[in-house]
């Protein structure tokens, strides 16, 4: 790069080189100086509404929000003056002033920015007390919890929903000090074009948003002896809940967690990766049935929550190109209460099964009538998602660090790489190429890695040859990357034959009920980056890779399924999809 795209500058007395059009706080990040902020995220939320990072510049008349000032050649910046320092701490003042400040009841206690920034500058009492603003407590969606006492108007929710996700199911509403974050009309999340992802709560700053809990109802299940608890453990999991333990970003903990879930009472604990093989069986052949008979295509991949009801809410007429295979959970929570039921003589109607989802979405999927089994019974009771079982293994003195490592329970326990894969972008893809060419033909693949397909690019796209004929395929994440998929799809444009969609940008192991990461510290270190390689290193240490290897899932055809989409994994195994209405203000 050329001296003349170049700037320097000075920021607390070190000296940094960057390229034009940096901001100031990105050029003090590149220094190791840690700028506070509230609002900022990167490309998404660059509005300088809170005025935490304001910086001195010499020769320049106030103080300016460091987020959006462009760095200059020659400037001299000021983080850590007195008259600073003082300024932001009026500012926190004023923003508790209207902040409910139940913290030892909040849920990110230890864990808010707010609450971070108040220890930092050392607010010793509530300077302004004041008239609070009326405050909204909407838990009307099956998903997320949303409480405007506790927001402080930084708009990254807003923001990440608009143009990340392009649902804009929350906005700004009101002005003055009556503005607030909410739906149209004052309509609760569950009437909105809300998807449930949960992008909204791990990009809140505080606890204005979080997941709707169903921890109560899982601990009375744990405490009732007529139950026989399960718990099955999503892909994602494995690589993120040690976190919320003081493991490393991207430590792979899929032993101490099946530990730590028995010590917790379960009966027996499952792994959804096996779903994960047996939804590539299903689905891999649907898609050779689509391609043989040249319909619906492209086909979509299903397995992402928050995408189905995204589809049904906003592509309604692209309804009959998603695979009509069940996400790998309700396929595992459907084989918990049909085949380990009937193995263990145990009436369905007496396991209690739970699932333990990097995602919120999920919390509304277990509901769906459509995925009901005979008599109306859910194939998965209860969906909890990382964050909320690792309180729940703080709260019962379970140290899940400290725990030897153990395996998951038969006949629901083995996995292959394939499975594991399935957390991240571009997993589900690879998983199917790796099996399609078999189930087609019984022709083996060499190479059963397509890194071509890895990677957070927002569109990923590449050709592929199935029985000697080239096919196009591509791989979205987030769903405004989604949509620019299916408005080819409605225009007639595609050229794909199969399409990965994932709700979330990264895929599961970015999902809505992960661990939450200060945006300082994710500035710094790849986070979906370090818990997508986590997976790729389960998948790389498997003993089987391919999904038609794994002799569970052979067992599970041979003894109950019969054969993949066959009449009776066609009625257990897969759905169908509605249209959902959409309310939008004017209408």
């Amino acid at each position: 790069m050329s001296k003349k795209e170049m700037v320097t500058l000075t920021i607390d007395g070190k000296e940094v080189t960057v390229k034009k059009g940096t901001t100031i706080l990105e050029a003090a990040r590149e220094i190791d100086i840690d700028i506070p902020t509230l609002c900022f995220l990167k490309e998404i939320n660059e509005v300088g509404n809170c005025r935490m990072c304001l910086v001195e510049i010499e020769g320049v008349k106030g103080f300016k929000a460091s987020c959006v000032y462009p760095a200059e050649d020659g400037l001299v910046v000021r983080t850590n003056t007195k008259e600073l320092i003082d300024t932001k701490r009026t500012i926190l003042e004023l923003l508790l002033s209207s902040h409910e400040k139940k913290c030892l009841t909040c849920v990110r206690s230890t864990n808010c920015r707010l609450q971070d920034l108040c220890r930092r500058f050392e607010i010793p009492d509530l300077e302004y007390e004041g008239e609070m603003p009326e405050a909204d407590l909407d838990d009307s969606s099956n998903c997320i919890v949303r409480n405007t006492a506790k927001c402080i108007l930084c708009r990254r929710c807003v923001n990440i929903c608009k143009k990340v996700q392009g649902v804009s199911a929350i906005n700004n509403l009101n002005r003055g000090f009556h503005s607030k974050v909410g739906v149209a009309l004052n309509m609760g999340m569950r009437q909105s074009t809300c998807v449930g992802c949960g992008q909204c709560i791990i990009h809140c700053p505080v606890g204005a948003l979080t997941e709707k809990s169903n921890v109560g109802s899982l601990r009375e299940a744990l405490a009732d002896p007529s139950k026989h608890v399960v718990i099955q453990t999503a892909p994602a999991v494995r690589a993120t809940i040690g976190e919320e333990f003081g493991m490393p970003i991207g430590s792979l903990v899929q032993g101490k967690m099946v530990a730590a879930l028995r010590r917790l009472g379960f009966d027996k604990v499952f792994d959804t990766d096996l779903g994960a093989d047996i939804t590539i069986m299903e689905e891999a052949t649907e898609f050779i049935s689509r391609l043989n008979e040249g319909r619906d295509l492209p086909m979509i991949t299903s397995c992402s929550s928050g995408w189905i009801t995204f589809a049904e809410k906003f592509y309604p007429e692209c309804l009959n190109h998603l695979s009509t295979t069940k996400s790998p959970m309700e396929i595992l929570g459907t084989l918990i209460k049909t085949y380990y039921a009937r193995k263990q003589g145990i009436d369905p109607k007496d396991i209690y099964s739970v699932a333990l989802m990097p995602c919120s979405a999920k919390k509304a999927e277990i509901i769906r009538d459509e995925l009901k089994l005979e008599d109306g019974i859910q194939a998965v009771d209860n969906v909890i998602t990382t964050r909320e079982m690792a309180r729940m293994l703080k709260e019962a003195n379970i140290d899940l660090a400290a725990l030897d490592e153990e395996e998951y329970d038969a006949p629901l326990s083995v996995a292959t790489g394939a499975g594991h894969i399935f957390g991240t972008t571009g997993g589900v893809m690879e998983a199917a190429l790796r099996s399609v060419s078999y189930i087609l033909d019984k022709t083996e693949i060499e190479n059963v890695e397509f890194k071509n397909l890895r990677g957070t690019k927002g569109i990923k796209q590449a050709e592929i040859n199935i029985a000697g004929k080239k096919h196009k395929i591509a791989i979205s994440q987030g769903l405004a990357n989604a949509s620019k998929l299916l408005d080819q799809i409605k225009a007639g444009t595609s050229e794909y034959s199969f399409i990965e969609i994932m709700t979330c940008p990264g895929g599961c192991v970015n999902g809505g009920g992960q661990p939450i990461v200060d945006e300082y510290k994710a500035s710094k270190i790849d986070v979906i980056g370090l818990r997508a390689k986590a997976l790729y290193s389960a998948d790389k240490k498997s003993k089987y890779r391919r999904s038609y290897q794994n002799p569970a899932v052979k067992d599970l055809y041979n003894d109950f399924l019969d054969s993949p989409n066959s009449k009776k994994a066609h009625k257990l195994l897969h759905t169908h999809y509605n249209k959902q209405e959409v309310y939008v203000e004017g209408k």
